[in-house]
């Protein structure tokens, strides 16, 4: 048996590393166990949001984005910049040092926190001992009084698009593209569909976006899913709803899509592929027989409140547990769990937890859609107030999208916030605060906003909400 800690997690993605350090600044004895290795063959942490997720993408983003900027807006702004051209090589070497420097950073983090990394793959065996088998197959097994499971998921692979290696790729190889392919068709308009589609329709793609559903992103606010389909769609992104694939051959280097829609069976050519239709949790060769530990019927590891398994002193946490696979969900959680072991009380918000496509522009929303509140019975009351009325934005070139507050209409407080526009990411952190604290659209109202401001859109919706904007013409309220 080789050390026993008092913590030990199992995977050191943004659920898992966060876990490992917030213990070990508590004071406990703490070790985090890793597998995956870079294209040098090194251990490095920060799963897949670091090494193909959330980092690597949104530096891809960045770079389409502005050069798209350069290309298509500066001439607005009086900046002449003549015969705009991308460095596909330049770009993919800024993305991959860019990762290499925050990977790089969290093992810099577990050495001054005290966190011994364990490389290799944990398995979870009875008695909260975990085994680690190394890359050479050799294998410890170390004993903790609590284990964190955040070994996070990977994506779905669909039977009728299997995996070809530069052809037909999951959401990391549309990474790792070496050129802007001329024909470019994504399975899946969620979040991650539309971000890869994006980043090459900037650079040049004719993208296709295949989507089997009928309604688009219907997790956000209608009227926000609108008005994103319409901007998209206006980039040159060709998003087809209601497009089921069937099947792909590969011929002369290029993917052949089979689908059906509404018209019957459609067939397209792309020369390459990417297959976005969800995650699923990681869970293979995870758990031993008898830890007590149970999996749900979609493959989840059942949690309570608290991420507490059934298995007592057992944790898990992030995509391999329920509700959204985010980054800074599994964060949350993470501290969350750490402050449990050591003995404190408590807890997380599910209800204000928020979510953003990094589009441009970009989408995000927290809490309930208009929809979903009227589903669960509220009666409501809603503000919008458009960007194409804010100073700021007009200054920035920036007028698309809008900013929605969704309230109770008997007692005024906050239900959800969406919005789309510049930097909605960044501003609907104003919502997140406002209903963790329980605020009502008049509290928002009330607050003082920076002039000029992109957040005074979020001012402005919450005094809409009683037909109190300022900036623009309210409609009389019935």
């Amino acid at each position: 048996m080789a050390d026993k800690f008092d913590v030990i997690v199992i995977g050191a993605g943004p659920g898992g590393y966060v876990a490992a350090i917030r213990a070990a600044q508590l004071g406990m004895k703490v070790a985090c166990v890793e597998k995956w290795v870079n294209k040098s063959g090194k251990t490095v942490h920060g799963g897949t949001c670091l090494n193909v997720g959330c980092i690597p993408s949104k530096a891809l983003l960045e770079t389409s984005h502005k050069f798209v900027e350069a290309r298509d807006d500066y001439d607005d702004l009086g900046i002449h910049a003549s015969d705009v051209q991308i460095d596909i090589e330049k770009m993919m070497a800024r993305k991959d040092k860019t990762v290499a420097n925050l990977t790089g950073g969290i093992s810099a983090l577990f050495k001054a926190n005290g966190v011994t990394a364990l490389e290799g793959t944990g398995k979870l065996l009875p008695g909260k001992k975990v085994e680690v088998t190394d890359h050479d197959g050799n294998s410890a097994t170390h004993e903790a009084e609590n284990v964190v499971i955040a070994s996070g998921s990977v994506p779905v692979e669909i039977p009728p698009a299997p995996l070809t290696e530069g052809l037909i790729v999951d959401s990391s190889g549309a990474l790792e593209f070496q050129e802007v392919p001329r024909r470019l068709g994504v399975i899946g308009a969620g979040v991650i569909g539309l971000e890869l589609g994006s980043v090459w329709s900037r650079l040049g793609s004719e993208v296709t976006v295949l989507e089997a559903l009928d309604s688009f992103l219907p997790v956000v606010d209608e009227q926000i899913a609108k008005e994103t389909k319409k901007l998209l769609g206006k980039q040159g992104l060709d998003i087809r709803m209601g497009a089921r694939v069937t099947g792909t051959d590969i011929k002369d280097n290029e993917v052949v899509v089979k689908y059906t829609d509404s018209s019957g069976e459609q067939e397209q050519t792309f020369d390459k592929l990417i297959v976005c239709v969800g995650r699923r949790p990681y869970t293979q060769n995870l758990l031993a027989d008898g830890t007590g530990v149970e999996l749900d019927e979609r493959g989840f590891i059942q949690v309570d409140d608290t991420c507490q398994t059934n298995a007592p002193g057992v944790f898990a946490i992030g995509d391999v547990v329920r509700g959204p696979m985010l980054a800074h969900k599994g964060s949350e959680e993470g501290m969350m769990v750490a402050d449990i072991i050591h003995g404190e009380k408590a807890q997380m918000n599910y209800d204000a937890i928020p979510s953003v496509i990094y589009t441009a522009p970009e989408v995000a929303w927290v809490g309930m859609s208009e929809q979903q509140a009227k589903k669960e019975g509220f009666e409501v009351k809603s503000g919008v107030f458009p960007f194409s009325a804010s100073g700021r934005a007009m200054a920035n070139n920036a007028t698309e999208g809008m900013a929605k507050v969704v309230t109770d209409a008997s007692t005024d407080r906050i239900l959800g916030v969406h919005i789309i526009g510049q930097h909605a990411g960044e501003l609907i952190a104003q919502g997140v605060i406002a209903m963790e604290f329980g605020s009502s659209a008049e509290d928002l109202a009330l607050t003082c906003f920076a002039h000029p401001t992109l957040s005074e859109a979020v001012h402005e919706a919450a005094l809409a909400v009683e037909g109190h904007a300022i900036h623009m013409a309210n409609r009389k309220k019935r």
